[in-house]
């Protein structure tokens, strides 16, 4: 077998040349302020391999600028973030690995899938009829694909839609829900008992993708989630804002089953649902969590007239590679990644149409190009080759990240870890980081020395009933059996109180989470992100120069 870094071009083609403006190739003219930071990126690269929060900085500030239309799959503001992602890696000395022939460019074929403000949604039951109102009532998408989709079906409640035989959980109770419509909770049943459903923490059954996969694997015609903010941890503008716009989906086979409907009920539009059968939310979400729940048949049919446009979307990942040095490690990899995309330009928000997306996720592509650059600038390369991904649609599902398992650059046994970014909190010096995940794998103990060489602290999950650990990237190496998790946003900042960034963290994600006004802002500090790269760097190479390559701990629930 040739060696895996053999499509690694040696030299960087005349495109690439940091003289040229990347932003030419759309005929767009001279941009100061972006061309000044390319030229001081290609300095700083001979004269200083060290770390820097400055540069982490101004990666963040031009990938969250307007200019780049909040980096939207499938829209211009996200090719121009690929573009300028592949020409940082360029002048960072890393080479082009998308694709044989010197690509950064690792093409994912998907569908867009754009649902229309005329589609409707009906109940009717009790001799009544109600009828629900776009993105004020719900939100939808067609996973079928067709961009006219009529269909009526009747509706059953299932709880929150789960069945774990290791926790002795079954909310179906062996009821045949085949061609009806799932309504159920996101989240799961909360327990005293750390062992059940791993107590606090949220395990991948509460997650709205597990739902919606166990209704198509009973064969369901389609499943809808009575939004609460307590169970999904997030207000409706999240949901509203997440789903109302073009979805990014994996392109269906002929013949391959989908449901006709997935989406979200708000709390007010499941009051009125469930009334039509004499229930409330209150009433169902409390019998939900009884391990003697039974489905429930609501006499209710659902009615849906679902109109999408429907086109191919040729979005890609970035990769780039720096080989090892090692002539038989050189072959493995270290990953290190973070999602580019955001939700582009969308619905207005007091006057806002752009979602910019700087904290999610900016941030964490800054983290990794300068990653890259100081990876780049060793004089002495580690063993293992280091690849860095920057992927595109997690905000549909971790589509981008889901294709490069199915169509890995390296296999998957060769692939030492993945140490991802999302969404990092840029106010001040840190005092501990988050690692959520790392605690299943045989490098927590590494990863411990590591913080404490560097006075941190490692802290639990914040949130730990989001269940982070199943929402970005590295889950779907998970799912492929590398060990991986985020190195996330620090919770305790150096000269502020007690609990600072957990209050920093729910006033985001209340206000600006998935909204126009995750914006750059002048006055952040990137320190903390500086030293969650400087964190990653060794923890990174102290793996890349391991004779043994890491693997999940026994009873981790995960194994390569």
């Amino acid at each position: 077998m040739p060696p895996l870094i053999a499509n690694a071009s040696p030299a960087v083609p005349d495109r690439w040349n940091a003289r040229r403006n990347p932003l030419s190739v759309f005929g767009i003219g001279f941009v100061p302020s972006f061309c000044l930071s390319v030229v001081l990126a290609a300095a700083l690269v001979a004269q200083d391999s060290g770390i820097s929060a400055a540069r982490i900085r101004e990666h963040t500030r031009f990938l969250a600028s307007d200019l780049l239309e909040g980096r939207g799959v499938g829209q211009r503001g996200g090719d121009l973030a690929t573009e300028y992602i592949a020409d940082q890696f360029a002048l960072a000395g890393a080479k082009p690995f998308g694709a044989p022939g010197g690509t950064f460019f690792q093409k994912v074929p998907l569908a867009g899938v754009s649902p229309q403000p005329e589609s409707q949604l009906s109940a009717i039951g009790s001799g009544k009829t109600v009828d629900f109102h776009w993105l004020d009532d719900f939100v939808a998408v067609n996973p079928s694909q067709t961009p006219d989709a009529r269909f009526e079906a009747e509706a059953v409640f299932v709880g929150h839609g789960i069945r774990a035989p290791q926790w002795k959980w079954d909310d179906f109770k062996g009821v045949d829900v085949s061609g009806k419509i799932l309504i159920f909770f996101t989240n799961e049943p909360p327990s005293s008992d750390p062992a059940f459903f791993d107590g606090p923490a949220l395990t991948y059954y509460g997650r709205w993708t597990y739902k919606y996969e166990e209704a198509l694997r009973r064969g369901a015609r389609g499943a809808l989630i009575i939004h609460t903010t307590a169970t999904a941890s997030y207000g409706w503008d999240v949901v509203r804002n997440s789903w109302g716009h073009e979805t990014p989906l994996v392109k269906l086979n002929p013949g391959e089953p989908a449901l006709s409907i997935e989406g979200w009920l708000s709390r007010e539009a499941g009051e009125k649902l469930l009334g039509l059968a004499g229930k409330t939310v209150d009433e169902l979400l409390a019998s939900s969590d009884r391990p003697d729940f039974k489905p429930i048949d609501l006499g209710i049919r659902l009615r849906a007239h679902l109109v999408s446009k429907i086109r191919d979307l040729d979005t890609r990942n970035v990769a780039a590679i720096v080989p090892g040095s090692d002539p038989q490690l050189k072959d493995e990899a270290v990953i290190f990644s973070a999602h580019w995309d955001h939700f582009g330009i969308g619905n207005p928000v007091q006057g806002d149409a752009i979602y910019n997306g700087a904290i999610d996720n900016a941030t964490g592509c800054a983290v990794l190009l300068e990653l890259a650059r100081a990876w780049a600038a060793l004089p002495e390369k580690p063993r293992r080759s280091a690849l860095f991904l920057s992927l595109t649609a997690e905000e549909a599902g971790l589509k981008g990240s889901e294709y490069y398992a199915a169509h890995p650059l390296i296999p998957p046994a060769r692939t030492a870890i993945d140490l991802n970014f999302d969404a990092l909190f840029p106010f001040g010096r840190a005092r501990d980081l988050v690692i959520t995940g790392a605690d299943r794998t045989t490098v927590y103990a590494l990863a411990q020395q590591i913080a404490g060489r560097m006075n941190l602290e490692i802290s639990p999950d914040a949130e730990p009933g989001a269940g982070h650990f199943f929402r970005s990237d590295h889950f779907s190496f998970v799912q492929a059996g590398i060990p991986a998790f985020s190195i996330d946003h620090a919770t305790e900042f150096a000269g502020q109180p007690a609990g600072y960034g957990k209050q920093r963290s729910l006033d985001y994600t209340a206000n600006h989470y998935h909204q126009p006004s995750d914006e750059f802002q002048a006055d952040w500090d990137f320190t903390a992100l500086e030293q969650a790269a400087r964190y990653a760097f060794l923890l990174g190479q102290d793996i890349a120069n391991q004779d043994k390559l890491p693997d999940w701990k026994p009873g981790s629930g995960f194994h390569r």
